[in-house]
């Protein structure tokens, strides 16, 4: 694998990772802006831009735009996320350019077709529909908002109703030519490719993106914790928990990650093993991280029958309390073998390779090497792995949110708010 940088005069940036054995590409580009670059009037324009980019062009319909991709076998989409919002496609090596052309085209040239925007924004009414009838969804809207309070990032990516319905073609448009900079882009390019005709055909194309720098969000503030208890009658209890983690630059990351692996990565975890293998309280158990620019998101989901609610919550808050301080070097060897294959696994994918290397481009500023991956991994001990754990457990009151019916709820809850007082308790002694 052979990766490649190069910097426009625009300020664009194209990465590729050649892959010779591979007869398909995956390419895309990934602009630096997402829902924490909403202004409150904003809520949702940077998931409807991204529907809206398909919707027509200068040059293509709608129809066109997928029909030219799909006729050469190809697929497209796109995404949008907190901090970022991509758009890729999947082609035979000989149809790069093509996917390049259209990508650059949805991007440049789009219409805003006012037909178009008022049925978009139907899909999307439908899709926050859709949203509110999925528990494990709803909840987690519930604890975004608890753990970051009047805060874009607290907000759900797909708007409201409202907000969707003061949206115009000029809104659009300002949204746009404000985010969508040169150097806040990257086009990145893994499989089939040859650098140097990613490069010529991204300076071409994408040449109209340009000037200074987008404007940045304003800085995450991690709330003061607490709870919400939503009512709806549903068959199972939908309980979620989160503490403020750390941010994508900090050097202790994979120590953390590797602590949240071991909590509930898989089936070996801790958590799993205990609360579901011995006692058979939920179907799904696990844990995560979400890392940001300048913040972190550690999250725990479970699902229990409501009269189970109370046990499984006290359940919890003892592993995580007990496993910061009796963490072995089986488990942190366990967890950092399933980080290294996860890490390798995914390079033999050219979607998720190009993916990777956008996300580094966007977070660092470089492609991290994959030796420099394994060796940060490799870094990681059951001391750095436990201060980490100690760091999560005083960094923050636990926001916790759950889903369901029955007085259980109001139980659960309080032992989950109860997850940092043993740990502030020890500190006044």
């Amino acid at each position: 694998m052979t990766v490649e940088v190069t910097k426009l005069p625009s300020g664009l940036t194209v990465i590729t990772d050649t892959m010779p054995h591979l007869e398909t590409a995956a390419l895309g580009v990934w602009t630096g802006v997402g829902g924490r670059d909403e202004k409150p009037n904003e809520h949702g324009i940077s998931h409807l831009l991204e529907h809206m980019a398909f919707k027509g062009t200068k040059k293509r319909s709608s129809r066109e735009i997928v029909e030219e991709i799909e006729a050469v076998g190809g697929d497209l989409n796109a995404a949008t996320s907190t901090e970022t919002t991509a758009y890729y496609a999947r082609v035979m090596k000989a149809d790069v350019p093509l996917a390049l052309d259209v990508l650059s085209d949805i991007l440049a040239n789009p219409t805003f077709v006012p037909d178009e925007l008022e049925r978009e924004k139907s899909v999307i009414v439908q899709e926050i529909g859709a949203a509110q009838d999925t528990p494990d969804d709803v909840v987690f809207e519930h604890l975004n908002e608890l753990c970051y309070p009047d805060q874009p990032m607290g907000r759900s990516l797909l708007g409201t109703a409202k907000t969707l319905k003061g949206f115009d073609r000029d809104m659009l448009q300002s949204y746009l030519s404000t985010h969508y900079r040169g150097p806040d882009m990257v086009v990145a390019a893994a499989g089939a490719v040859n650098h140097r005709q990613v490069v010529h055909e991204a300076a071409d194309r994408f040449s109209s993106f340009e000037g200074t720098a987008a404007p940045k969000p304003q800085p995450a503030m991690f709330g003061k914790g607490g709870s919400r208890v939503v009512n709806r009658d549903l068959e199972q209890a939908h309980l979620t928990l989160a503490l403020e983690g750390l941010p994508q630059s900090d050097l202790s990351l994979f120590s953390l990650q590797v602590f949240t692996n071991i909590l509930g990565g898989g089936m070996s975890s801790r958590l799993f093993q205990e609360v579901r293998e011995k006692r058979g309280l939920c179907y799904s158990i696990y844990t995560f991280h979400a890392p940001y620019t300048d913040t972190g998101f550690f999250g725990l989901y479970t699902g229990t029958d409501p009269t189970d609610a109370p046990e499984m919550m006290e359940v919890i808050v003892d592993v995580i309390n007990e496993s910061v301080e009796t963490l072995t070097e089986a488990e942190i060897a366990r967890a950092k073998a399933q980080m290294k294959a996860g890490l390798l696994m995914a390079l033999e994918s050219c979607s998720s390779r190009a993916e990777q290397l956008a996300r580094h481009m966007l977070a660092y500023g470089r492609p991290l090497t994959v030796e420099e991956l394994v060796q940060r991994i490799d870094d990681v001990s059951v001391e750095s792995t436990r201060n980490v754990a100690r760091g999560l457990l005083t960094r923050s009151r636990p926001a916790v949110a759950a889903l369901g019916s029955g007085r259980g709820l109001d139980t659960a809850v309080a032992f989950a708010e109860g997850l940092t007082r043993t740990k502030d308790k020890s500190l006044l002694h």
